[in-house]
């Protein structure tokens, strides 16, 4: 077991990488549910979005059967840096993308994408051996098959990449509601995190109920 401290995800010190999120590939996850895909892609986005992470999204094939950008992803974060690829299935195999990410200045990684095995793993893979920490947003990304899934994080995991959730990564961004993005995190998790969502229904109801009548 490692005793190393553990250094936090920090509104400082990372950035985003979206992989090959289109809706051509959309089409083929089928190691979760499509809704609940796309509200976890919705909601990483949205936390880069309250944190101010820099992020970058990559493309591979836009024009042609992988499709355009899933459309959530420009309407949360429309100015987001877009790299398309013009063939590298390695996104880190291109030198603007690698540039796009040094550029950040940031040192730990959260990367997602489609799919899990290839896009996410080759990229994560890479800025390992690269000197990042890579925190693979597992719920955020998605790929064939339930077993597909389960061996690209075991490969992943021994590379030294940290499997994730967006609801993990944006509760260790914020570490303390009394932090001014408080407000915003009750905001996102109200709005992806159904449970949490009728939490803050079921709160509201009752503090009406119990309100004295003028």
């Amino acid at each position: 077991m490692s005793t190393q401290p553990i250094d936090r995800l920090t509104p400082d010190n990372a950035a985003l990488l979206m992989v090959d999120h289109q809706t051509g590939l959309a089409n083929g996850v089928t190691d979760q549910s499509i809704p609940e895909f796309r509200t976890a892609v919705a909601a990483l986005a949205a936390t880069a979005k309250l944190f101010n992470l820099p992020t970058i999204i990559t493309t591979s094939a836009a024009d042609g059967p992988n499709g355009p950008v899933l459309p959530e992803i420009p309407r949360i974060l429309p100015n987001a840096k877009v790299i398309p690829r013009p063939g590298e299935v390695n996104a880190w195999d291109n030198s603007e993308f690698v540039a796009a990410v040094e550029a950040t200045g940031r040192k730990k990684l959260l990367v997602a994408g489609i799919s899990t095995d290839v896009c996410v793993a080759f990229v994560a893979l890479s800025a390992i051996e690269a000197g990042y920490d890579v925190y693979a947003v597992i719920d955020a990304s998605g790929t064939w098959n339930k077993l597909v899934q389960e061996m690209a994080v075991q490969r992943m995991v021994q590379a030294g990449v940290v499997p994730i959730t967006w609801v993990a990564v944006v509760a260790e961004l914020q570490a303390d509601w009394r932090r001014p993005t408080g407000q915003g995190l009750a905001q996102v998790m109200g709005e992806y995190l159904p449970f949490y969502g009728n939490l803050i229904t079921s709160h509201l109801s009752s503090r009406a109920a119990e309100a004295p009548r003028s």
